[in-house]
């Protein structure tokens, strides 16, 4: 087999593969073999039917067909492998030359758009500045007012409600004589601004029994954005009442006995979230240099289709102020990736099970699901390839992070490995730029791909090629 590439860009490439007839005539034997054994011809045995009666029966093109096709997948794969290329997509396949007659050879051109291929520079030098950390009372205190709304209480009131206030509603809406939606029992509390515009507005200075009506814009379904009658009933209301801040509530809240305690431990937990965030402020930072230091196209075709994609999903195709935006991002998420697979490359970066294992866990937690029943999601969805090829970005991203120089704005040296990132509530948030974490279900296209499955059907028999003409 012998194949050349022609460079249409940076990232799009055409392959033309040559397989000389005696590389191709297995194959043929092979599809020759395989319908003999599936057709009944009279005076022939199944299997013993010659070439030539199956050649006069069903065509030369049927035979070609079916060995192509099975072959196809095959050279491509190993045309782009002898070149160093990495697919990024579904090539365009166009068959230039046939077997349609013994001693002829197979040609084919593909064009398809691959993993750009670029030098790494040395990134030891880099130098990044990020703010000091800063733990304020403000932290401390936000921290204690969380803890005692989760163990708040609530009570009946016999009051106007107000922001705050948590109701038990009925509601729907309407347009014209349809009722476009409606709920009952719903727990709603006034500001959180997760229903319809104006709820909270209409239900300030409410009391249990009574009923509200206003107009809103529906905020989803088929006749988005259409005002819509609302009518809300209040069936009850209730405030929070919190918890006092004494040691009895220390006691209930935490292990420790006094409330001194507990702000204490929580002061030291708003110092370690900031130097978390610090810590995730360099990473940044230390990628952006890096990013800086190093130019990567992006195959256009790829960021316009997930730019639509991500638009249609929002139902934003229009806006295009937001479309800039999300290409814009689209574009960097891509150089990051590619440039991280290349340092991983490069750097000879392995990952063992362990850390994929503490991947899958932390992954999981993020989705809110069991990690045994999310590891047995992704490999059956065959989405652990993915997971490992995200592990190994996040090692070699690290590795050139010990490297860099990382002071704050006060000129103080910040130490990266004394940052412990075990605050729970910053972890779980912490998604480095161009980090893909898969969900199941999920579709991840991953550079290396198969992209063309045994079976896809790209040969016409002479048949349907007649018909065509």
């Amino acid at each position: 087999m012998k194949s050349a590439v022609e460079t249409l860009t940076p990232t799009r490439v055409k392959l033309t593969v040559e397989v000389p007839a005696a590389d191709l005539k297995p194959r043929l034997d092979a599809a020759y073999k395989s319908i003999g054994a599936n057709v009944q011809i009279p005076g022939f045995r199944k299997g013993k039917v010659p070439n030539r009666i199956i050649d006069q029966r069903f065509g030369r093109g049927a035979v070609v067909q079916e060995a192509v096709n099975e072959a196809l997948p095959e050279y491509y794969t190993q045309a782009m492998t002898e070149n160093g290329l990495t697919p990024l997509s579904q090539p365009e396949v166009n068959l230039t030359s046939l077997p349609m007659e013994d001693g002829q050879d197979l040609a084919f051109e593909a064009e398809v758009d691959i993993v750009p291929q670029f030098d790494l520079p040395d990134f030891s030098g880099i130098e990044v500045e990020v703010e000091p950390v800063q733990a304020s009372e403000e932290d401390v205190q936000t921290r204690i007012d969380n803890l005692r709304e989760r163990f708040g209480t609530l009570k009946p009131i016999k009051r106007k409600a107000k922001t705050g206030d948590h109701l038990t509603i009925d509601l729907s809406a309407v347009i014209g004589d349809e009722e476009i939606d409606s709920v009952t029992g719903v727990s709603y509390e006034i500001g959180s601004g997760t229903m319809l515009d104006g709820l909270d507005t209409a239900l300030r200075g409410t009391k249990a029994g009574e009923t509200v009506e206003f107009q809103s814009p529906l905020a989803g379904g088929d006749r988005k954005g259409e005002k819509a009658d609302v009518t809300v009933t209040v069936q009850a209301a209730k405030e929070r009442e919190l918890p006092a801040l004494d040691d009895e509530f220390a006691q209930l809240a935490s292990q420790f006995d006094t409330m001194d305690e507990l702000r204490a431990d929580l002061a030291q937990q708003a110092e370690q979230g900031a130097r978390f965030e610090q810590g995730v402020a360099a990473r940044d930072k230390v990628l952006e240099a890096m990013l800086a230091m190093v130019e990567i196209p992006v195959p256009d075709s790829l960021v316009e289709a997930e730019v639509h994609r991500h638009l249609e999903g929002e139902d934003r195709l229009e806006d295009d102020e937001h479309r800039a935006e999300v290409t814009e991002s689209t574009k960097k998420a891509m150089q990051t990736q590619f440039l991280l697979d290349a340092l991983v490359k490069r750097d000879e970066v392995e990952v063992d099970q362990g850390e994929l294992i503490e991947y899958i866990m932390m992954t999981a937690q993020q989705y809110g699901m069991n990690a045994q029943q999310f590891a047995q999601q992704i490999d059956q969805q065959n989405q652990v390839p993915a997971m490992v090829a995200e592990v190994g970005r996040r090692k070699a991203l690290a590795n050139v992070l010990e490297q860099a120089k990382v002071t704050d704005t006060e000129g103080n040296v910040v130490d990266l490995d004394a940052i412990e990132g075990d605050d729970e509530d910053d972890a779980d948030e912490e998604v480095a730029p161009g980090d893909q974490v898969v969900a199941p279900g999920d579709q991840v296209v991953e550079a290396g791909d198969e992209v063309v499955e045994a079976g896809d059907e790209v040969v016409e028999t002479e048949e349907e090629s007649a018909d065509k003409a």
